[in-house]
């Protein structure tokens, strides 16, 4: 097996897993489990899913991710930025169709990880990366509204209008107690990171108002209340039920679910790199990332990801092999089968107060405002991104955001590849190479030269035809100096040949002057040569002017 498929901790156990290691890994892997267990249960229940299926799949997922990842720190397990996109999915195909989603997901990642398309996901342009997380986090901080002020209200419409619309009618249901303990969690959370980072921050928050819940007998809505008492066990494996038209139906939310577990895995891997000084195998990683989304659901579990956060707790807190994260597993697991059942007396308030925060680091609103700094391009596709993911879906946003990127740089290549006559003589020539060339002489009376700067691909192509079409005589020789083109598509390569072709006609030689190695090869390998001899093709300016003397002088 490649070592590009190696899992890390293969790698690691080949050289030695030694007991210091084991016991900071341990340490480490234990405090991120009792990070994730609040935050399972709260990404489950805003997910639209039971609070127990956050907790399945912090246990399963996050013990397989760790198992096979291609990153050494990597934490697995239910993130915020699947919140909009498992909510979406439920409301409109049950859990069961969830389910298949996630299992073709999980199929996709790992095609992609063979495919070796680890680094090609990583060119998914910032501004669209940080607009469709952004309104993911304004999504998070919107579902939240309802149990942050304790508002009574039904079934929540899934559209972002919508919503806001409801909490507006409803508004007069507001509860005072239930905010006054999201907005004391959202404090707890805040301030206690200044006391100490070995215990997490939402566990604090859930024990403490979770006790004057319970002790001052508070009107306010708990887990239990809404959902019953949750459960302290995993469920036996079972395969959802498969058919052919649900399949095709899913094809598109098991896309979005391959995407974006394989965006923030990476990203979360790249974050982990720069904190440890060490690299991760992208494309294991995705193959690690399918393996547990395949798993996940057939024990009622929901899409799985690397967490960028927890992530980042098992660095600080000393974890350096995946074995801190199957320990993290591991916690979660002992966590469930011990006090799942008082879970279901968190007020839901809290869990609200959770996610706030989860909603306001994800924004990156710092990185948001910094992009608004920038080139408009990149401004607008930040807001098109931004605004589809809010008022129209994850899947939408990302395909037109990366579409968009890839036009408008497009139109930037197109502006930088420019088409310039060389006209003069010693004295107009800034260039040392061109001096050399021309010596003490004009360019020959009959030779022309144009010089292509900039890629030569179909977005310059009416550039390269708009230069040549106000030539006021046709030349004898006619040099295209190309030492400045890097690469040249089928499109350049057409017009290459269409100018060949019709300067043929009128008698017109063609010299191709300083041809770069992929333009070369392009050239040589197409129809060109019948109007091209391989001695017109020449590396120097100062040959090609010689060679165009030559032709003019016959």
């Amino acid at each position: 097996m490649p070592k590009t498929f190696e899992p890390k901790l293969v790698s690691l156990l080949k050289e030695g897993l030694t007991l210091k290691m084991f016991f900071h890994d341990a340490l480490a892997g234990i405090i991120v489990g009792i990070v994730a267990f609040p935050l399972a249960i709260a990404f489950a229940i805003a997910s639209g899913v039971k609070p127990e299926q956050g907790l399945i799949t912090a246990v399963i997922a996050g013990f397989l991710i760790s198992l096979f990842s291609g990153s050494r720190v990597q934490i697995g397990g239910p993130t915020g930025a699947f919140i909009v996109i498992v909510f979406g999915i439920v409301q409109k195909y049950g859990y069961e169709g969830l389910a298949l989603a996630t299992i073709m997901a999980g199929i996709l990642l790992i095609i992609m990880g063979f495919a070796r398309l680890g680094d090609a996901i990583k060119f998914i342009p910032y501004p669209v990366t940080v607009g469709f997380t952004s309104g993911i986090a304004v999504i998070i901080f919107v579902t939240q509204v309802r149990d942050l002020f304790g508002l009574n209200i039904a079934g929540l419409p899934n559209h972002f209008l919508e919503k806001c619309l409801s909490y507006f009618i409803h508004l007069s249901s507001f509860n005072l107690y239930a905010f006054g303990l999201g907005v004391l969690t959202i404090l707890i959370i805040v301030m206690w990171r200044k006391v100490t980072d070995k215990l997490p921050g939402p566990l604090i928050a859930i024990i403490v108002t979770t006790l004057i819940v319970k002790l001052f007998h508070l009107p306010v809505e708990t887990i239990g209340l809404r959902f019953g008492v949750v459960p302290n066990h995993i469920p036996m494996p079972r395969i959802p039920e498969i058919h052919l038209k649900t399949i095709l139906s899913l094809t598109s939310p098991a896309i979005t679910i391959a995407l974006l577990a394989g965006i923030e895995s990476l990203l979360s891997a790249v974050v982990a790199d720069g904190m440890t000084g060490r690299r991760h195998r992208s494309n294991m990683e995705l193959v690690a990332q399918g393996i547990a989304n395949i798993a996940s659901p057939l024990f009622g579990g929901i899409p799985a990801t690397g967490a960028i956060a927890r992530t980042a707790t098992n660095i600080k807190n000393g974890g350096k092999t995946p074995i801190s994260g199957i320990i993290h597993a591991a916690t979660v697991c002992i966590l469930f089968v011990f006090l799942g059942p008082l879970a279901s007396l968190i007020p839901m308030a809290t869990l609200a107060g959770i996610l706030v925060v989860v909603a306001y680091n994800m924004s990156e609103w710092h990185l948001f405002m910094k992009i608004l700094r920038t080139s408009k391009s990149d401004v607008f596709i930040l807001l098109a991104t931004f605004l589809l993911t809010i008022l129209v879906d994850l899947t939408v946003a990302i395909e037109v955001g990366v579409v968009l990127s890839a036009l408008l740089f497009v139109r930037r290549m197109t502006e930088v590849t420019q088409v310039n006559v060389l006209n003069g003589s010693l004295s107009d020539e800034e260039n040392p190479e061109d001096q050399k060339a021309f010596g003490e002489e004009n360019i020959p009376q009959g030779v022309e030269i144009y010089e292509i700067t900039g890629p030569f691909f179909f977005g310059a192509v009416d550039t390269f035809k708009n230069a040549l079409s106000q030539l006021k005589r046709h030349p004898q020789a006619l040099i295209i100096l190309m030492r400045h083109v890097p690469v040249m598509d089928a499109s350049g390569l057409n017009a290459l040949e269409d100018a060949l072709r019709t300067f043929s006609r009128g008698k017109v030689k063609i010299i191709l002057c300083g041809v770069q190695t992929q333009p070369l090869a392009v050239i040589k390998n197409s129809a060109i040569v019948k109007f091209l001899p391989e001695d017109r093709i020449i590396p120097e300016l100062s040959e090609a002017i010689n060679k165009a003397r030559q032709i003019i002088s016959l």
